[in-house]
């Protein structure tokens, strides 16, 4: 979310932030609506102030006792008089209470357009973004690793791993319906090290390991900017207000909402392994083939609550490719960086980094990574705050980063690591959570 005293000062900054993001949002109707609600607000101010001078001038006209009363008395005045006096009095504050009954239900009602408008915002991109209207028009920024090169024909990892037993589509989709699987034997415990792989890692360099939910209420899901505008991908338990989430950054990020932390406390690194889900609503037809875009996956997540400071957030955006980088690295993969361009970034992002690794069997590389940074766009929803040396509230700054996503990274591991036998060698990072196995599958 946006300060509206920032959107106000250049409101044509979010109109084009909003056309480079092809989204919609009203920015006139939103600064209409601010007027409106801040209207009404000096109205209502200025009512309850007559409000609490009437109820003071009753309380003098109704009390025997007090120095106005008796020296009114003293005047000529009777007791019949002051009451009747007093009786205007109480028509007139009858008449103030109805008149700010009507102004705080049209309050209500703009301040809730207000706010509904104002989570429709999109927040710029930073000057480095390159404009562009979808992913095509991302921009490479390196490629690391040699693509593998084969004297056999290879084959794509469905077919390796339901030759070695550690697959099974069709199960999964009688269980589940389409865009769902099974993973069996050597499928699970490649996948699990993978993830632990991973978890250890960013536990090595400071992160703190967290546990958390995965079925949030819908309010964290606004706080870190998934709503509105993103209900369709969620799978929501509407009964109870409650969403599945996509990731763990939800929990992770939305976990200090509400909270004023000291400066002495940050950056809060964290990162959590945990179970996604996702409806890929609108992707019929797109990617249906084997394990890249399936319902249900397990993910590394790191996340970085920071100072308000952006070249601080900068830093940090570096550090967190780095480590995604680094395990890909470990996994003996060959991949490559691309600075997402403003059509494919998503409403509070400031700039996202995409890693994408080599898959054979798309010919090409594939999205496994997602790093963003956000500034205070989700710590302003969340009311995410410190306190800084000047002892002055601020929001803080957030980011986030895949560290591995499996099974997706199966693709690219089982494809470019094939051997001419059908085996599957083992990264030499990964041996220690197989049991020292070089190699699966065949004899």
């Amino acid at each position: 979310m946006i300060d509206i005293k920032i959107i106000r000062q250049d409101p044509q900054r979010f109109k084009q932030a909003a056309e480079h993001k092809r989204m919609s949002c009203d920015i006139d109707t939103l600064c209409s609506l601010d007027d409106r609600r801040r209207t009404l607000q000096q109205e209502l101010d200025q009512l309850k102030h007559e409000q609490n001078e009437t109820g003071g001038q009753i309380a003098l006209y109704r009390n025997p006792k007090s120095k106005f009363y008796q020296q009114a008395l003293d005047q000529g005045q009777t007791a019949e008089t002051l009451t009747a006096q007093s009786q205007i009095l109480v028509d007139q504050m009858a008449d103030l209470k109805e008149k700010a009954k009507g102004l705080e239900d049209e309050f209500r009602e703009v301040n809730e357009q207000f706010e509904a408008l104002l989570l429709t915002v999109a927040q710029p991109a930073d000057p480095e973004v390159p404009l562009g209207k979808d992913d095509t028009e991302n921009v490479e920024v390196r490629r690391v690793g040699d693509l593998p090169k084969s004297d056999f024909e290879m084959v794509d990892h469905v077919a390796l791993m339901t030759r070695l037993g550690m697959l099974d589509v069709e199960r999964g989709v009688k269980l589940a319906g389409t865009r769902n699987y099974v993973l069996r034997g050597d499928g699970v415990l490649l996948h699990q090290a993978v993830l632990r792989l991973a978890l250890d890692l960013m536990v090595q360099r400071g992160f703190v390991p967290m546990g958390v939910p995965v079925l949030v209420r819908d309010e964290m899901m606004v706080g870190t900017g998934y709503y509105p505008g993103g209900e369709e991908q969620a799978y929501r338990c509407e009964r109870d207000q409650m969403s599945l989430v996509g990731t763990a950054e939800v929990p992770l990020t939305a976990m200090h909402g509400e909270e004023i932390l000291s400066e002495e406390e940050l950056p809060k690194k964290y990162v959590a392994c945990s179970t996604c889900f996702r409806r890929e609503a609108g992707a019929a037809g797109k990617d249906t083939y084997g394990l890249y875009r399936i319902h249900l996956f397990d993910k590394v997540e790191q996340v970085i609550v920071c100072r308000n400071d952006e070249e601080l957030s900068k830093h940090h955006h570096a550090e967190i490719v780095q480590n995604a980088e680094d395990v890909l690295a470990r996994l003996e993969l060959p991949y490559r960086v691309v600075n997402v361009c403003t059509g494919d970034l998503g409403q509070g992002q400031v700039q996202k980094f995409d890693i994408e690794t080599w898959m054979p069997s798309r010919n090409g590389y594939g999205e496994t990574h997602s790093a963003s940074r956000f500034y205070e766009y989700q710590a302003r929803r969340l009311k995410l705050r410190y306190r800084d040396g000047q002892k002055k509230i601020r929001f803080c700054h957030t980011l986030n980063n895949t560290v591995i996503a499996s099974p997706r990274i199966l693709i690219a591991l089982m494809e470019n690591h094939q051997t001419a036998d059908g085996r599957i060698r083992v990264p030499e990072a990964l041996r220690a959570y197989l049991g020292g196995r070089e190699y699966l599958g065949g004899q």
